[in-house]
């Protein structure tokens, strides 16, 4: 029986023993179910998921109420979180098994817009994004309380059917705590949340204007007047007789190069694209008999990006330079690509 309304004390053990039968229940029903495992008493270890616990603590709507969540986040009491485009889905063993939602407003463009310019050039590689090594200038625009990735108060809307009446309940709290604890393993999923594309933060894309930049400046330079720019005489132009046959030579040269790159697009067009699909993108790792860490390296991923891949239905909506990366990986051969990911040089 329950006394003054309060629902009977239940041990850690029977809750955990009780929570584990009611999720086998779900899996049978086809739910994939994702516990959260905290290991000793540090909730997040890595740049993310220090950064969104310390994030949240910083607010004072939130700094007396999360730390009610820290015990149920430790002893195993979330038993299902799953993040999505701004939703945070997710199942707490109490007294009974509570169901929390969580949805966040989405990153506006300005900010996304204004966090990817400050931010340009600074971060080389993927491998630098998701593990947080980048300087203590790129850490400040990440994780600015008022303009950085991290959501306010004000953008987080929080649910629980639990009978406590506070907005933010224990149940709530141990959630909150259990993104920080999932972004150590699955860093991308912050930026899923806030529906940004963390590719679009690699220096790369800078590096490719930049170059397309100076291309145009060389293309000016070169019909500039050279006698002018470098203030010396040039040799004369030749006579009108050798401009003719000079360009003879060159159109007939243009003519043959023109077959050849007409041949070259014809071969092309005949090798078929890869289809983007998870029983593809699984069958030509398993082909070259690799892990989801070669692979990730060999296309150019994060290995969690290539199980997020690898667990999809249907065709994928993949970037345009990733299903090229594919299309170019599906054409090797499994030594090819043994030697590649071990760095070798293709001949």
């Amino acid at each position: 029986m329950s006394y003054g309304g309060w629902a009977p004390y239940v041990s850690v053990a029977k809750r955990r023993a009780k929570a584990a039968r009611e999720m086998k229940k779900l899996t049978k029903k086809g739910m994939k179910i994702e516990p959260i495992e905290v290991q000793g008493r540090k909730i997040a270890r890595t740049f993310w998921g220090e950064a969104w616990c310390d994030h949240l603590e910083k607010f004072s709507d939130y700094e007396n109420r999360l730390p009610r969540g820290r015990t149920y986040v430790r002893n195993g009491s979330v038993c299902h979180l799953a993040i999505s485009k701004g939703k945070v889905e997710a199942i707490v063993s109490g007294s009974e098994l509570y169901k929390i939602n969580i949805n966040i407003t989405p990153l506006s463009a300005n900010k996304w817009k204004n966090v990817r310019k400050q931010c340009a050039g600074q971060i080389g590689s993927m491998l630098e994004l998701l593990q947080g090594q980048f300087s203590d200038n790129v850490m400040q625009i990440v994780t600015d309380q008022k303009n950085g990735l991290f959501p306010k108060p004000s953008e987080i809307k929080l649910a629980c059917d639990c009978p406590d009446w506070a907005e933010m309940c224990k149940h709530i709290a141990a959630v909150l705590y259990g993104v920080g604890a999932r972004l150590d393993h699955q860093p991308e999923l912050l930026f899923l949340l806030r529906n940004v594309d963390h590719e679009e933060l690699i220096s790369a894309e800078l590096d490719i204007q930049t170059a397309t930049a100076a291309k145009g400046k060389r293309r000016r330079l070169a019909g500039a007047d050279l006698s002018d720019v470098f203030g010396v005489d040039m040799e004369e132009r030749p006579s009108h007789k050798k401009r003719v046959a000079s360009r003879k030579a060159i159109t007939s040269k243009k003519t043959v190069k023109k077959k050849a790159v007409k041949k070259t697009i014809s071969v092309k067009k005949k090798k078929k694209a890869f289809t983007p699909t998870a029983a593809a993108v699984t069958r030509l790792r398993k082909q070259f008999k690799m892990n989801a860490s070669q692979f990730a390296k060999l296309v150019g991923v994060s290995p969690p990006t290539v199980t997020n891949w690898e667990n999809g239905r249907g065709k994928l909506n993949l970037r345009q330079h990733n299903l090229d990366t594919l299309t170019k990986v599906a054409e090797l051969t499994p030594e090819q690509a043994i030697r590649k990911v071990k760095g070798i040089r293709l001949g």
